[in-house]
């Protein structure tokens, strides 16, 4: 595997488009003018996944009222998603990246230490970009505990 991708603030956020959990297509240039919110999970209906994306559900309308827009992103197949966003009542898009094409990108893939081992997987992270398309913040290895309340504190919400 080639080295990872490390984003920093202020670098363009690579642009994507991707089918939601509803196999619409989004892009990010579809979001253009507002601040976006994409965080990478492992995969859908697991506990810590559920965990944070719930955490993402519960504070999408406080974050929506700043002017943030919620992407989920993981492996995941859209029906999968769809399952995800069903059981969890979830109110933002599932993006869907099979290849982990994006994923690369962000460098939300790669090697990780899982319990122990050394695995090829997502790296749970969060990618707050800014409305012209530049990365604000990139957030890798977070845990999924508490994570979207030290999203809200970065952020002054």
């Amino acid at each position: 595997m080639t080295e990872r991708v490390i984003l920093e603030a202020g670098s363009p956020a690579p642009d994507f488009s991707l089918s939601d959990q509803n196999g619409d297509t989004v892009s990010l240039s579809d979001f253009r003018g507002r601040r976006v919110i994409l965080f990478a999970y492992p995969e859908a209906l697991t506990p810590g996944c559920s965990m944070e994306a719930c955490a993402f559900r519960d504070a999408v309308e406080p974050l929506q009222a700043a002017g943030y827009a919620v992407l989920g992103i993981s492996p995941d197949a859209a029906e999968k998603q769809k399952r995800f966003e069903e059981r969890d009542g979830l109110n933002y898009p599932l993006l869907s990246d099979p290849d982990r094409a994006v994923l690369i990108a962000y460098g939300a893939y790669g090697e990780k230490n899982s319990y122990g081992r050394i695995v090829t997987s997502v790296i749970r992270s969060t990618f707050v970009i800014d409305a012209e398309g530049r990365i604000e913040h990139a957030l890798y290895n977070v845990k999924a505990t508490g994570h979207v309340a030290r999203v809200r504190k970065l952020l002054g919400l």
